[in-house]
């Protein structure tokens, strides 16, 4: 019977799978948040969030791509580089900006992406900090805050010299000597004070805390200034020893400036200094309008592929049709469960990979056609189609991940983002389609032949 000639090995398992993949899809596809609750105590045994990560040209937001702000002949070592995106990517995260991008690119440039931001000035102010913390000995000279202060923490014999013939204006004549700096920081809040003002809080390390605890004490009822990237915030008289390895930074503060100084403090200083050379606002309502366009491209493309898949192949082609709608809710799940963000040229990532599929239903289909005007019986014809497709179907895609490969790494080498969103939709987007040409176009053909007693090969397959 042909329904025991197509009956390929193990069927009835691989349709099991297939309906567990296509449900566990359709879950993920259809919420934004994956829970399951124990049914006895209703607590919450697995949860996970599964919304879809849009980046800047689809949700808007802001760009930015800093330079380190140093003379061209001085080198900048990858591991700085390294450090000053580390903190930069920590000072935003907790700034509550989410779905943010900080990477390096090239030598001496981090290009950061924050989709959805609103407070643009705030994160620019905030990222571009040096972020160096100075407790500076200005012994019985009173200075005020927002005076530019200069010191010795990090000055040879040579910078020294070279510091005080250029001072002028408001920078103080003398060099001032730093006591510690916030490397001694164990911890830093936002604290209020008796009256409700805003004010800083910070404890000490073990070294720092007697460093404090000792100058001090040796110190009293002269200045202690605190200095941010040379510029005096505030510079109390010390009118006790500070021996807890705890104290307080005020100023003029509200909560927005204190708290994004404490994230500065908190997360370290930038190693090196950097620049702003470009940055880029994207509005949500043009990231919208290029949502909508793209959804509708992909719903138009999809239907006309389907039509000609089933007018030209007839029954292989409803095959491949089905498959087709089934890898789109595969790797729109998939994209969403491992949190790929989505971008204009990462959804044409997807749509190419789509092509991918199609390539490989379209070699399969072409192939059985042939096998069959050379007379060969359906279940000759089917093994054959897909065995001898094979090696045409792997080099091409082989090919495509070799190139989704080197997008990659170009993208990750210079700050493209963009490429190596559409490197990376592309890349999964052909592994899934592999498995939904070879494996479910495969299967639920092989079903169909099991079902049918196929004849006429001219009506059902197009020949």
């Amino acid at each position: 019977m042909i329904g025991v000639e197509f009956m390929i090995k193990r069927q009835n398992t691989r349709l099991v799978i297939i309906a567990l993949v296509v449900l566990f899809a359709l879950w993920v596809d259809l919420n934004d948040t994956l829970r399951i609750a124990n049914p006895f105590n209703g607590s919450v045994i697995y949860e996970r969030n599964v919304k879809p990560q849009l980046g800047l040209d689809l949700r808007g937001g802001l760009q930015v791509l800093l330079e380190a702000d140093l003379a061209a002949d001085v080198e900048v070592s990858a591991e700085s580089m390294e450090v000053a995106r580390s903190v930069i990517e920590n000072r935003t995260n907790a700034l509550g900006v989410a779905e943010n991008v900080v990477q390096i690119a090239g030598d001496r440039r981090i290009v950061g992406e924050f989709p959805g931001l609103e407070d643009t000035e705030g994160v620019i102010n905030t990222i571009q900090q040096t972020g160096l913390l100075e407790f500076v000995d200005v012994g019985d000279t009173p200075v005020a805050a927002g005076m530019l202060l200069v010191t010795d923490y990090g000055l040879t014999e040579d910078g020294r010299a070279e510091v005080m013939d250029v001072a002028e204006g408001e920078i103080a004549p003398t060099i001032y000597h730093t006591v510690m700096t916030g490397g001694d920081l164990d911890d830093v809040y936002v604290s209020q004070d008796q009256v409700g003002g805003f004010q800083i809080a910070f404890a000490l390390t073990d070294n720092g805390s007697d460093v404090f605890g000792t100058h001090t004490s040796q110190n009293i009822n002269k200045y202690l200034a605190i200095v941010l990237d040379k510029v005096v915030i505030s510079a109390p008289r010390i009118q006790s020893a500070i021996t807890g390895g705890s104290g307080v930074i005020t100023g003029q503060f509200d909560y927005e400036s204190a708290n994004n100084l404490a994230i500065q403090l908190r997360y370290g200083s930038l190693p090196i200094p950097l620049k702003i050379v470009e940055s880029r606002i994207i509005g949500p309502t043009l990231g919208e309008d290029s949502l909508q366009r793209s959804m509708k491209a992909g719903v138009v493309g999809m239907i006309i592929v389907v039509l000609f898949m089933g007018i030209y192949y007839r029954l292989p082609g409803i095959a491949a049709d089905i498959s087709i709608l089934l890898y789109a809710a595969i790797a729109f799940a998939i994209f969403k469960y491992i949190g790929v963000t989505l971008t204009l040229p990462g959804i044409a990532g997807f749509m190419l990979s789509t092509g991918s599929a199609l390539d490989a239903n379209i070699l399969v289909f072409e192939r059985l056609k042939e096998e069959l005007r050379k007379g060969r019986t359906l279940k000759q014809a089917f093994d054959m189609a897909w065995s001898r497709a094979w090696s045409s179907i792997r080099d091409s895609n082989a090919a495509v991940l070799i190139t989704a490969a080197i997008l990659f790494w170009f993208g990750s080498a210079f700050g493209a983002t963009i490429v190596k969103g559409f490197a990376i939709t592309l890349a999964l987007g052909v592994l899934i389609s592999l498995f939904s040409a070879l494996y479910i176009t495969n299967t639920l053909l092989a079903t169909a032949l099991d079902k049918l007693n196929i004849k006429n090969y001219e009506r059902w397959f197009g020949i």
